[in-house]
């Protein structure tokens, strides 16, 4: 169990994981520039980034990580940055990114891994269509990785049968319940080597950053307060 997706005092663990990255248009190709969470403030982007509300948890989590790595100054700065490029007022969740993107309202959109596969694993021509038209990358690989965010499950203080709550958790961290459990829903297993099948699975090796993901927590308030500054909607 990778250190960075388990309590620092075991209270609770990963069960699955996935990234939030960076799209762009297929047919575009990916701009040369553009590497990093930290491009997306760039003034070329100006009307161009399509990203869910600031109030989602997912954005939350990243401006946390972003606190912890670079300094919150540096964090709302970019903050700012990325609320000056936004293509129109945050709606929906990251499908819906993900669908303006490949109508051509935006040229870049941020959301995580496992929305994409589940456009592309859908029965659903249109959804289909959408992740074939769309790419994606991880950011930060030339230097601290790409933001991970997890599914997790603890053990309740009174718990009436923690014994067997144990057994459970334990199962599903073995290569059989790890395999079912990110096919399942698109993610990435959490133990490291377990192979899956669905369609993130060529995509599994990249640089994470490595923070503890309890960090997203402890900077949970912080980062709200940045964004409601920066008039961040």
């Amino acid at each position: 169990m990778p250190e960075a997706y388990q309590h620092p005092d075991n209270l609770w663990f990963g069960l699955s994981a996935r990234a939030r990255v960076i799209f762009y248009r297929t047919e575009d190709g990916r701009p040369d520039w553009l590497d990093d969470y930290e491009d997306l403030a760039d003034p070329r982007l100006v009307g161009e980034v399509c990203i869910r509300s600031s109030s989602n948890i997912y954005n939350i989590s990243l401006m946390a990580e972003m606190i912890d790595v670079v300094g919150a100054e540096a964090a709302e700065a970019w903050a700012q940055g990325v609320a000056n490029n936004l293509a129109r007022p945050p709606q929906g969740g990251d499908r819906d990114q993900l669908r303006a993107l490949a109508a051509g309202e935006c040229s870049v959109a941020v959301s995580n891994t496992y929305y994409w596969g589940a456009l592309a694993a859908s029965d659903n021509p249109e959804d289909t269509a959408v992740a074939q038209a769309v790419s994606f990358f991880y950011p930060n690989q030339g230097n601290r990785g790409a933001h991970v965010n997890i599914s997790g499950a603890g053990v309740t203080a009174h718990a009436p049968n923690r014994d067997n709550a144990i057994r459970f958790l334990e199962y599903l961290v073995s290569d059989e319940a790890q395999q079912i459990f990110a096919d399942s829903n698109n993610e990435f297993p959490i133990v490291p080597g377990v192979a899956i099948t669905g369609p993130v699975a060529p995509f599994t090796e990249f640089l994470s950053s490595g923070v503890n993901v309890s960090v997203y927590g402890i900077n949970a308030g912080q980062a709200t307060d940045i964004f409601d500054r920066v008039g961040f909607p």
